[in-house]
């Protein structure tokens, strides 16, 4: 999973980072970034990224957490997130994975937790995010409505876009 042209931050523990924690924005890219390597990481890469998705998920838990708690019992949004933490929380505790290979899948479960975080959080938070860029729809560019299949099966994914993004044929990768 070397590239030359990582995400900027990507693979850099938090700890080592001269700024706050970052924000569900960047970990989410960064996140993706790291789901769509080709190639495997080295050993030591490895070990950051989980470091760091370890991190980061511990860091969102509690504010989903404290987010739901204040919405009505029966609040859809609430509950999904509910259930994401849950997964996030198992995914932690998964032991590390024998061979490269294995450690890369149990470490991309860790990413793709973060991206479902980072999608819940936004959602409590009332944030409405283009489903190609990730990117806050409120920044005043032109918005389109946008659905598509999921790879899972019948699941649609349906939100807005930035028209700029459609037209680019920018598409976010489904986790």
């Amino acid at each position: 999973m070397s590239d030359p042209h990582p995400a900027p931050g990507a693979g850099l523990s938090l700890a080592s980072q001269e700024q706050s924690p970052r924000s569900t924005v960047s970990m989410r890219s960064a996140a993706t970034w790291f789901l769509d390597q080709p190639t495997l990481p080295r050993h030591e890469e490895l070990a950051v990224w989980s470091r760091d998705l370890t991190a980061f998920i511990e860091q969102l838990m509690p504010k989903l957490e404290e987010r739901a708690a204040k919405l009505p019992a029966n609040d859809v949004p609430a509950r999904v997130a509910m259930v994401g933490v849950g997964e996030a929380r198992r995914r932690l505790y998964e032991p590390g994975a024998a061979g490269l290979h294995g450690e890369t899948e149990r470490v991309k479960r860790l990413a793709r937790s973060v991206v479902a975080l980072c999608d819940h959080h936004d959602s409590l938070a009332g944030a409405s995010m283009c489903l190609a860029c990730d990117r806050p729809l409120d920044d005043g560019r032109p918005t389109m409505p946008y659905e598509h299949a999921s790879p899972s099966g019948g699941a649609r994914v349906a939100g807005r876009i930035h028209v700029a993004c459609a037209s680019a044929g920018r598409h976010r990768r489904e986790v």
